[in-house]
């Protein structure tokens, strides 16, 4: 069994991560830390767990973890893992932005199993993706590996209100978010860098700017990217270098059908749909934020780690409806 700790234990990222990982068959949660909860048991701080899990947040980790996943948000992770809480044992998934971007030095490996899996599979520090990052790299990714990022890509899209944490802010309460659309960091979102790292990773050639404008939703959960630019393609080429780069990854599916975000919630599966439009093709994919974009990705990855079957513990019924 594989003997994990939390840290940062009473946000929405480890909310899902617990669900997923009391139900894992190769796994025993030992340790969930929060400082601003300890001794406190779980289920209140996640209530939807009531009945399932008895352990109380701790004040400290436990020391006999193999793994330890980091949910303390952006900014934090990089000070607790200098602080010298984590036993050296002990691998590492950061689900912060604080190790995602390539720098001279560091340890991490970008946690995107339709990437980098073979690299994963022998990592000891994992930087789990963010959530638009991951779905915006799904719809590209292909196009990269054939080197056909050559013109401007157009990005619009749209995530729920969990994207944004737990904490309450003016845009995320119930009176200003209900009925309500808006875009923010148009141009400048963080998951710029990540997305741009990985599909230079991919093609040879110079890629073309990729223009991205986020909104925020009226709903909790779930993101839909739509992503077009111009391509010598047709529909039949493209949608046969999807199907191959995929192939042989489990949660990635392309679909006939124009795709929607209920589709994927509470999976862990990435659903993408393509339409070819004059010389414009359309790639339009939808993810879970808070698990292929978060917590379902980081459980994927530490079961690339340890050698496990990579859709163990991940079988979820998405909500359908």
């Amino acid at each position: 069994m594989i003997k994990v700790g939390i840290i940062g234990g009473a946000g929405y990222t480890a909310g899902e991560l617990i669900r997923i990982l009391i139900n894992h068959s190769k796994v025993e949660l030992t340790s969930v830390v929060s400082k601003s909860h300890s001794g406190q048991k779980v289920h209140e701080a996640h209530p939807d767990l009531i009945g399932e899990i008895d352990l109380v947040f701790d004040e400290e980790l436990d020391q006999d973890v193999d793994v330890v996943f980091l949910c303390s948000g952006h900014g934090k992770s990089k000070g607790i893992i200098e602080s010298g809480v984590i036993p050296e044992k002990a691998k590492i998934i950061d689900l912060s932005s604080d190790f995602r971007l390539k720098s001279e030095g560091t340890e991490f490996i970008y946690g995107l199993p339709e990437l980098n899996r073979d690299l994963i599979k022998k990592a000891e520090k994992v930087a789990n993706p963010g959530c638009f990052a991951t779905c915006i790299q799904l719809c590209l990714l292909p196009l990269a590996s054939a080197n056909l990022l050559n013109s401007d890509v157009h990005v619009s899209a749209i995530t729920g209100s969990t994207g944004a944490g737990q904490n309450p802010t003016s845009t995320t309460h119930f009176s200003w978010r209900s009925n309500n659309a808006s875009v923010y960091k148009a141009f400048t979102h963080q998951h710029l860098g990540e997305i741009t790292q990985s599909v230079t990773q991919l093609q040879n050639d110079s890629v073309g700017a990729i223009n991205f404008i986020p909104f925020r939703g009226a709903f909790t959960r779930g993101i839909l990217a739509a992503c077009y630019l111009k391509t010598e393609l047709s529909l039949e080429e493209a949608g046969e270098l999807f199907k191959d780069y995929y192939s042989g990854h489990p949660f990635i599916h392309i679909s006939e059908k124009a795709v929607d975000v209920k589709q994927v919630v509470n999976s862990n599966k990435g659903v993408l749909h393509l339409q070819k439009e004059r010389d414009q093709i359309l790639i339009t994919g939808v993810i879970d934020n808070l698990l292929k974009g978060a917590s379902g990705q980081a459980v994927q990855n530490m079961n690339l780690m340890f050698g496990h079957r990579e859709t163990e513990g991940l079988i979820l019924k998405n909500s359908g409806f």
